[in-house]
């Protein structure tokens, strides 16, 4: 679940041969770590939130010049004002793209065909998306880039639902008050750390290897969301309870916070479909990228809890 809100960020579906699946290859990331091309200039879109972050702090650490495009930043860039995208995109050689609110939204696939067209004619040459695992809609969306971005390397990036949800993002209110409330039920899903995420993107923009394919990320386990309130309350040591609701009743809540009625239904809506037990089963994508295994949720727990940072 990629929404900005916070993506993460569709595991089945193959619309093509070139969508080759990260299972499918079988060279190592160290034969791929032999061959890199980093790119001089990379664009991070959405550069201010939980993935562009940390993608641009990690490209920045390897020497590479970060364009940071934000609403406010020093490089405009915004996904609602698409006379932003070409200036931000002149000169840099490969981009990170975060769509806001998600790549599931209606006008994301007419979005991407407008950036992938502008990519191809400014010359970028290698384009990594953030995608959302379990969503149709997003897969067309991926596919309105590929088809518009001729000729430049894509990678596709299909990450499960964001654990930083939970400390940063549209959770983390309701964590600190003692409660996760959401229209999830009993289902368990494999929460996957924005730091796994975000090392896979850099990796992708980095080396060789990656054109054309998949790579679907999760952790380590499914979770329920009754064991992720536990885990955190065990490790910041207050207590912290999950409390299900319904669709309609969670569309309600967001409205109280503020968020219009249409896209409070929309949330709602997609999160419901997100979490019907579809996306339960775990995937090797992290390690097939980076050779190691995903951070769990537990873990993920106890270092940000723990500490105090959250």
């Amino acid at each position: 679940m990629t929404t900005q809100t916070n993506n993460s960020q569709t595991d089945k579906p193959r619309t093509n041969d070139r969508q080759a699946d990260d299972r499918q290859t079988n060279d190592s990331p160290g034969a791929r770590n032999a061959a890199r091309r980093s790119p001089a200039t990379v664009l991070v879109t959405s550069a201010t939130g939980k993935t562009g972050r940390r993608v641009a702090e990690r490209l920045a650490a390897r020497g590479v010049t970060v364009r940071a495009g934000s609403r406010g930043g020093a490089t405009p860039f915004d996904w609602e004002a698409p006379e932003t995208w070409a200036p931000a995109l002149r000169g840099a050689d490969a981009a990170y793209l975060a769509y806001y609110p998600d790549l599931a939204a209606p006008g994301a696939a007419e979005a991407m065909r407008t950036f992938g067209r502008l990519a191809a004619s400014s010359g970028v040459r290698r384009l990594t998306l953030l995608s959302g695992r379990g969503e149709p809609e997003a897969v067309v969306a991926e596919e309105a880039l590929r088809a518009a971005a001729e000729g430049v390397e894509l990678t596709v990036v299909r990450a499960a639902f964001f654990a930083q949800n939970f400390s940063e993002g549209l959770l983390a209110e309701g964590v600190a008050e003692g409660a996760v409330v959401f229209p999830a039920g009993d289902t368990a899903e494999p929460f996957v750390d924005v730091d796994d995420i975000a090392d896979v993107v850099v990796e992708t923009l980095t080396a060789d290897g990656h054109a054309g394919r998949v790579h679907e990320l999760t952790g380590p386990r499914p979770v329920g969301f009754a064991e992720v309130a536990a885990d955190i309350a065990r490790a910041s040591g207050r207590p912290v309870v999950y409390r299900a609701v319904s669709e309609a009743d969670y569309a309600e809540l967001l409205t109280g916070f503020g968020l219009p009625a249409p896209e409070a239904a929309w949330l709602a809506s997609l999160f419901t479909t997100l979490l019907d037990g579809h996306n339960a089963s775990v995937t090797d994508g992290v390690k097939r990228v980076l050779g190691r295994e995903p951070r769990s949720f537990t873990a993920f727990a106890d270092a940000t809890w723990a500490t105090g940072r959250a």
